[in-house]
């Protein structure tokens, strides 16, 4: 399988290195090319990947067209390329916010696959969201689900409207959860911890917290019950966060996300 990537940045970076780790491809099956040429000098050496002096030779006889460039990027990419793709390639999008149909007619080519990654995609703990045109062979599903495999977990959806809830959800996501760590472990130095321990004992709160729904498939809030006794600790922790609209304020987060991502897709 030869896989091509038009773009070298953090997250196409993420990708080789996943496909390199996990066997999925050797070095030698993957070729990349970036407007950046110190950037796409380093990706190469790094990973021992070919790289193209041009989008259209990265591209010639290549199974999987990955293309990993930024949204305000993606009409002159698509313009550049358009007619370039033999039939057979199937084309893979991680580009937030750019639709199927964007992709479709900006290529001329039906065989289209849009994917989500989220940032801890870059340490094999990703979760990518993806969907597909019905274009797309059973064959080459299977191929994106072992790609996308590579970093971390991968679900494939029926509708296009997911993959923007997705961006907003998983995709912005752990901005969200980053924001959390670094409040909870500054409210731990505030009671006085030091911080290297506030912060460990922040981190594995979350960690397990997270492998505690995932494993005992209990609700979260079945869960929460059963940290929380009647005039503990917790509740009065807990009375704060309610009184603050910490779940209005995640609402909005999320639906804000969600909307500037269909937005994206309209330039």
């Amino acid at each position: 399988m030869k896989i091509a990537f038009i773009g070298a940045g953090t997250m196409g970076e993420a990708m080789i290195k996943g496909l390199i780790r996990k066997k999925v491809c050797a070095p030698g099956d993957i070729i990349v090319y970036d407007v950046k040429q110190a950037r796409l000098d380093e990706v190469a050496r790094k990973h021992r990947v070919t790289a193209a002096v041009t989008a259209e030779k990265a591209i010639a006889g290549a199974d999987i067209i990955v293309i990993a460039v930024k949204p305000q990027d993606i009409k002159g990419l698509l313009t550049k390329l358009r007619d370039e793709i033999p039939r057979r390639t199937l084309i893979l999008s991680i580009a937030a916010g750019i639709t199927l149909d964007t992709l479709t007619h900006g290529l001329r080519h039906t065989a289209a696959v849009r994917a989500m990654p989220n940032m801890p995609a870059q340490i094999g703990e990703g979760m990518t969201v993806w969907t597909a045109t019905s274009e797309v062979t059973k064959e080459q599903k299977e191929a994106v689900s072992k790609l996308l495999g590579a970093l971390g977990e991968e679900l494939y959806v029926t509708s296009e409207d997911y993959v923007d809830m997705a961006t907003a959800l998983s995709g912005s996501g752990p901005a969200f959860i980053f924001l959390m760590i670094e409040a909870l472990t500054d409210a731990g130095v505030h009671i006085g911890l030091p911080r290297a321990i506030a912060e460990s004992l922040t981190l594995q709160t979350i960690v397990g917290s997270a492998n505690a729904v995932r494993k005992t498939r209990h609700h979260p809030a079945e869960l929460k019950n059963l940290v929380t006794s009647p005039g503990g600790t917790t509740t009065e922790g807990l009375k704060q966060l309610e009184g603050g609209g910490i779940r209005h304020l995640l609402l909005q987060a999320v639906t804000a996300a969600y909307e500037k991502a269909k937005n994206l897709g309209k330039r």
